[in-house]
């Protein structure tokens, strides 16, 4: 008895600082995105500035610093750090998945009730194709077009599902291909629908900041018979470089609960509009 309830102590310790462990990890990334939106918002930034913004000690600092830097995000310089030019970090992968995570689940989530069995679909290597990705395997039988890697990977070996792989130049930012290879290949398809997202919008237009990736995104969404593009509130209402077409091109927009009204109901007059976790904003 006494080594059962000793076992039972200890499962219960076990448990506690697993929990612990989940809890820190969480607040780690948390506060390293806290950190990147700090620094990309302010441009240039001290450790000591970014200690007192965190509450962590100076030490804790350098290590959150030394990743976002290692992840392309931020430039280190002594005693500081500065905002990689937005065409850097904003494309930059490792940087995508790591924020607005709950927000692209609950978009996915939404824009999963567009797919149907049957369907040929091609998703993007947007990090919030990639989370409907996950949730489409039982959808079958599907047919699956992808320039992603990672959504390639979701999909290999899935019982039911067609795979169709589009090839090109491989970029390790993107973890994806581009280039004109992935262009033509795009332009030969005729699928059901297209799931795109992009890093910018405002109430008429969307943009991207990289020209490679809008030539293959206007390839995509030419080869649609529907389209639908998946943004979170965090790219609205911004700009960037090159614009890839207006927002009345889109068949469906899906957005997050965190968007502002006004602008869902602008984005309403000119197409179908679906905010993630409101049921009245389905047809």
């Amino acid at each position: 008895m006494t080594r059962d309830a000793g076992a039972s102590t200890g499962s219960a310790g076990a448990s506690t600082g697993n929990a612990r462990l989940q809890d820190g990890s969480r607040s780690q990334n948390s506060r390293r995105q806290l950190i990147a939106e700090h620094v990309l918002e302010h441009g240039t930034v001290t450790v000591t500035e970014i200690a007192a913004l965190t509450g962590v000690s100076v030490m804790t600092v350098h290590r959150d610093l030394d990743e976002l830097a290692r992840r392309g995000v931020l430039r280190r310089f002594r005693g500081g750090v500065s905002a990689l030019p937005s065409s850097v970090f904003e494309s930059n992968l490792d940087y995508r998945l790591g924020v607005r995570v709950a927000e692209k689940e609950a978009i996915a989530r939404s824009a999963a009730g567009l797919v149907e069995p049957g369907m040929s679909v091609l998703l993007d290597d947007s990090t919030t194709a990639l989370a409907l990705a996950g949730l489409l395997t039982a959808t079958v039988p599907l047919t699956v077009l992808t320039n992603a890697r990672r959504v390639v990977d979701v999909f290999a070996g899935q019982e039911g599902v067609r795979l169709i792989a589009l090839g090109g130049e491989y970029s390790h930012t993107h973890d994806s291909y581009l280039g004109v290879p992935c262009v033509e290949a795009v332009e030969a398809l005729a699928v059901d629908l297209v799931l795109v997202s992009t890093s910018a919008m405002d109430a008429r237009m969307t943009y991207h900041q990289e020209q490679d990736v809008v030539l293959v995104k206007r390839a995509m969404l030419g080869s649609g018979a529907r389209t639908a593009l998946l943004m979170d509130h965090s790219k609205m209402p911004r700009t960037a470089l090159h614009r890839l077409c207006p927002v009345a091109d889109f068949d469906h927009v899906v957005v997050d609960a965190r968007t502002d009204p006004r602008l869902v109901a602008e984005l309403r007059k000119q197409t179908d509009v679906r905010v993630a976790g409101d049921d009245a904003s389905r047809p």
